[in-house]
């Protein structure tokens, strides 16, 4: 049984604000990997930014995820991830055509249930670390929403609401037929 949940989805769906109640309500969170990882380029050499190697990064953004979910694997109580390793994987599977995916997905398993938020253009903005456009992100979400069923993970998707009754949302649904 894992106690890892995934909050995926689209690019500025409200992920890292939902992980951001969850946290302030006491449970462990992992921040989005892309992020740190442009935060970390950003300040350095700048070699593994999505928008100048993509497969870099999103090697990156794997071996980060790796050692986030060995980092929380033997932890109690529920850790919610903003992306993952299935994220990071997919992308670069996507890009570079690696067989990765199915492989990294059963070694690192996550609970069967993924939350997805939803394209929302009402709240989508681009920042300095997210830089691509809304139709980008819908394109990445479609590629997600569909990988994560073929994984056998089952898809929620978040409703459009104010981040503490999403917050709520995701806690009824894992209290509803914890693993």
């Amino acid at each position: 049984m894992s106690r890892s949940v995934l909050i995926s989805g689209c690019s500025g769906g409200g992920k890292s604000t939902l992980l951001a109640e969850l946290g302030r309500r006491g449970h462990r969170i992992v921040d989005e990997p892309g992020r740190r990882i442009v935060k970390q380029e950003l300040e350095g050499d700048g070699v593994a930014l999505p928008w100048v190697d993509m497969a870099a990064f999103a090697r990156r953004a794997i071996e980060m995820t790796i050692a986030d979910h060995a980092a929380v694997a033997r932890q109690p109580g529920w850790t919610f991830f903003d992306r993952g390793l299935i994220d990071a994987a997919a992308a670069l599977q996507h890009l570079t055509g690696e067989p990765i995916l199915e492989r990294l997905s059963a070694a690192y398993p996550y609970d069967r249930r993924v939350f997805l938020t939803p394209p929302w253009p009402e709240i989508y903005v681009s920042d300095p670390e997210r830089r691509h456009g809304f139709d980008e992100a819908i394109a990445e979400y479609d590629r997600l929403a569909a990988i994560y069923p073929t994984l056998g993970y089952e898809v929620v998707i978040l409703p459009k609401m104010p981040v503490v009754d999403r917050a709520d949302f995701v806690l009824d649904r894992l209290s509803q037929g914890a693993n």
